[in-house]
């Protein structure tokens, strides 16, 4: 007879090993299946912040005899904005729009200068972004005051996306179309304005350390 094993140590033994088999492939599966959740995770968080883009301007939509207010949440609080409709239709009109359509949810303000103004409206998040259209100027006819909200651009009559309020009074030449001002929720503008900064692409002292999302903006008519 052989000197081996007696019969049900091996059984054992091959009982112990088909376990640990089994717990490896297990330990296979979950892997897997952890990283594909995550992968179609960021793929569907990807999807929903990609940016919309528009072949042309809206065409009018407001009614240029109502009063129109924007109401912006952001992770610092919310404030109000007035829009001068019945200054600056085209221009108002467009933000109406472009905030009825979410195009300004999610997206944060890139430019914080304390003093002078914090600027937002980039679905790119740099200050490069738009809407995929420009639009013509409106006369402007106030000053740079603490609270106006106006567009920004890139030159004459490149009006897009991208908007600021100011902080503080500045004499700024009047080449951007003033569209509104805060009236109510200033402390939320001051707060975000004293959020650290550091340079941005352009070396300039502007861009924030942490993100200040732009949350939702509702528009009221009234």
């Amino acid at each position: 007879m052989s000197s081996g094993e007696p019969k049900h140590l091996k059984d054992f033994f091959l009982y112990i090993a088909v376990i640990i088999v089994l717990i490896l492939v297990s330990l296979f599966l979950f892997s897997r299946d952890s990283k594909n959740i995550k992968e179609t995770s960021k793929s569907t968080s990807q999807s929903q912040n990609q940016a919309k883009t528009y072949s042309s301007p809206p065409p009018l939509s407001i009614d240029t005899k109502k009063k129109y207010t924007a109401e912006v949440t952001t992770s610092k609080g919310s404030f109000e904005i007035q829009l001068f409709t019945d200054e600056v239709p085209q221009t108002v009109n467009n933000f109406v729009f472009l905030s009825r359509d979410g195009f300004y949810t999610n997206t944060i303000f890139h430019r914080i200068m304390k003093g002078f103004m914090i600027q937002g409206g980039d679905p790119e998040g740099n200050g490069t972004g738009g809407p995929g259209y420009t639009f013509p100027d409106e006369k402007i006819n106030r000053d740079y005051t603490r609270g106006i909200v106006a567009m920004a651009n890139h030159g004459p009559n490149t009006n897009g996306s991208q908007f600021f309020i100011m902080h503080q009074d500045y004499n700024l030449p009047k080449q951007y179309v003033i569209f509104g001002k805060v009236t109510n929720g200033m402390d939320v503008i001051d707060e975000i304005s004293d959020t650290p900064v550091e340079e941005n692409a352009q070396r300039e002292l502007s861009k924030p350390q942490s993100p200040i999302l732009i949350e939702n903006v509702k528009i009221v008519e009234k």
